[in-house]
């Protein structure tokens, strides 16, 4: 038995006798990386940008979201409100604040000159952060970080709303769980192996260490290992694959 460790980051694919990292046909064949459309909602909800104050908190109750995408009469999203945005419009019709004292930062006056709007399109923060369908779950995770907000708009490449997607779902898609490993894995191995070979290797991973046994021809296995201690969340590789 042997193991092999990983580090994040590591070089994919065997090396040759100078040391440069070689390409694997494995390397080429990973499982493709997920994607916005693949994790998004559809349809996604929004609200027109003319749509009142207090139908607008409605709907964002109705969704309890945080956020809601706002859109002009073709589609296009033009803006994004929030629970923030309503919380001051509320938070003006009840004290009815006055500028100067506590509100002279500019931030503050920023704000209270925003909750005096009456729809969508006086309440909401624009430009939007949007992702698009085609990007990875990893660039989306990006942009999403800095809006702050729980969702955020997808649009197609003309700006029209056609999902959307959580924080969370983003999340999810970006940390693997053992069994998503075994996945990518398994992939591999067909890849590598071929369909008949692939299923006399026993596969088990617990905790981010891979267990590998079962036949399988030398220089299949040398590259197995290889391209499964280079995979992202993989922390040991286990080996009793049978060479012989």
């Amino acid at each position: 038995m042997s193991a092999v460790s990983s580090r994040r980051g590591a070089p994919r694919g065997p090396t040759g006798a100078a040391g440069r990292a070689t390409a694997s046909p494995a390397a080429d064949a990973a499982a493709p990386a997920l994607l916005v459309r693949d994790v998004m909602r559809v349809p996604a909800p929004s609200v027109p940008w003319d749509l009142p104050f207090q139908e607008v908190a409605r709907a964002l109750a109705r969704e309890d979201s945080g956020s809601l995408a706002v859109v002009d009469d073709d589609d296009h999203v033009v803006g994004v409100v929030s629970e923030s945005d309503l919380l001051a419009k509320a938070a003006v019709e009840a004290t009815r604040p006055r500028p100067g004292g506590a509100l002279t930062r500019v931030r503050e006056r920023k704000l209270l000159e925003k909750a005096r709007g009456g729809t969508a399109e006086a309440l909401m923060t624009s430009p939007a952060i949007t992702v698009l369908p085609g990007m990875t779950v990893a660039e989306a995770a990006w942009l999403v970080a800095l809006s702050r907000l729980k969702r955020a708009p997808v649009t197609d490449h003309d700006g029209r709303l056609v999902g959307t997607v959580r924080r969370s779902a983003l999340l999810r898609a970006l940390i693997r769980d053992d069994a998503g490993i075994e996945r990518e894995v398994r992939h591999l191995l067909t890849v590598v192996a071929g369909a008949g070979a692939a299923h006399a290797v026993r596969v088990e991973v617990h905790g981010g260490v891979v267990g590998l046994s079962g036949p399988l021809a030398g220089d299949a296995a040398t590259g197995l290992l290889a391209e499964v201690a280079s995979m992202e969340d993989v922390v040991e590789v286990r080996d009793h694959l049978d060479r012989r």
